[in-house]
């Protein structure tokens, strides 16, 4: 009888640590799902690099800050009514299998500044249907000598847009997954067919 009670007095102990285990396990799971849930959007496969014992939560969260505000332009109509306008044909690199699709650019943001919440461009995607679908966004800022500029924590690219100008680019897919990272220029999720 005193050997039943001894295990029933440490069960919950044991119960407890697992529980707070496997909840610390799981948080960049739910904070994914509070994000998403808040957006009424279903955005999977975006916890690349989540990880609060290597600090990367600001990142996340910043992420999290341009899908909110950028979630609007699923409607494309909203977008060109914003100042984005269809600035490219869908770009696809055969070689790689990959693409950034088509970019809508609002002129009226490329300079030497920018706003992580004012994405320069916004990159779509045609549906079977040629309905146009958000995936991601771009970041176009002009050197003008300022220091390297970063999406919190992250670098800018070097050019790669093409403007004739010297500028540094990020691409952020933000709204498809992109298995070689949230910021490689082309996704191979992202097709032209």
């Amino acid at each position: 009888m005193k050997t039943t009670k001894t295990k029933l007095m440490f069960m919950p102990f044991w119960v407890i640590i697992s529980v707070f285990i496997i909840a610390s396990c799981s948080t960049e799971d739910i904070y994914e799902q509070e994000v998403d849930a808040s957006l009424g959007t279903q955005t999977t496969g975006f916890s690349e690099g989540f990880d609060l014992k290597r600090g990367n939560a600001s990142q996340n969260q910043l992420l999290a800050q341009v899908r909110r505000v950028t979630a609007k332009y699923h409607q494309v109509e909203v977008a060109i009514a914003d100042g984005y306008l269809e600035a490219s044909h869908c770009v696809y690199d055969e070689e790689l299998g990959a693409g950034m699709g088509y970019h809508f650019v609002n002129q009226d943001l490329v300079d030497p500044f920018f706003d992580p919440l004012k994405p320069e461009a916004l990159l779509y995607e045609r549906d079977e249907n040629g309905k146009f679908n958000l995936v991601g966004v771009e970041y176009i800022v002009i050197d003008a000598g300022q220091d390297h500029p970063h999406l919190g924590d992250h670098p800018f690219d070097v050019g790669g847009t093409p403007i004739p100008v010297p500028h540094y680019s990020l691409h952020v897919w933000v709204w498809k997954h992109n298995p070689l990272g949230m910021y490689f220029p082309y996704n191979p999720n992202v097709s032209c067919q």
